[in-house]
């Protein structure tokens, strides 16, 4: 009898403390150097989000492009995508590729991103980009999210 309770008791504040979880600290991935037609849509992204503008943002999008940002709805379109990145943008980001893959007219890049002179990564995102053979790289879809725990409801 007084083992059955004494397990009744260790078993009950088991429940009440909940499951111990053990914590990995995410190692940071490391960079890949992209091609310079690559680079160059992460670097004028960069520019025209440092700077605010939208409509050069949205130029960096295919004519049927899409953003996909947390919490938002899709958003199809150039003229679309200038206006939700309207008021958006004018905060120093910085966009590292982790990797990459082209062939003659598609493309995509997985990354990381931050703001300023920030330690760590803010969230990752992925481009799959298109572009006509020979032509420049555009942006066919920009999905991101945020590297920060779900809110609580």
């Amino acid at each position: 009898m007084r083992r059955s309770r004494l397990a009744v008791i260790v078993l009950s504040g088991l429940l009440i403390a909940g499951p111990v979880i053990a914590k990995e600290s995410a190692a940071r991935v490391a960079d890949v150097t992209l091609p310079d037609a690559l680079d160059r849509v992460l670097r004028d992204y960069e520019q025209a989000w440092r700077t605010g503008d939208a409509k050069a943002l949205a130029g960096l999008f295919s004519e049927d492009g899409f953003i996909l940002q947390s919490n938002q709805p899709p958003v199809r379109g150039r003229a679309a995508i200038e206006a939700a990145y309207a008021s958006q943008g004018s905060s120093p980001l910085r966009l590292r590729a982790l990797a990459y893959a082209a062939e003659e007219t598609t493309g995509y890049v997985i990354g990381a991103y931050t703001y300023g002179n920030n330690v760590g990564d803010t969230g990752k995102f992925t481009l799959t980009l298109k572009r006509v053979a020979g032509g420049p790289w555009m942006i066919f879809s920009d999905m991101d999210n945020t590297n920060a725990p779900p809110r609580s409801r």
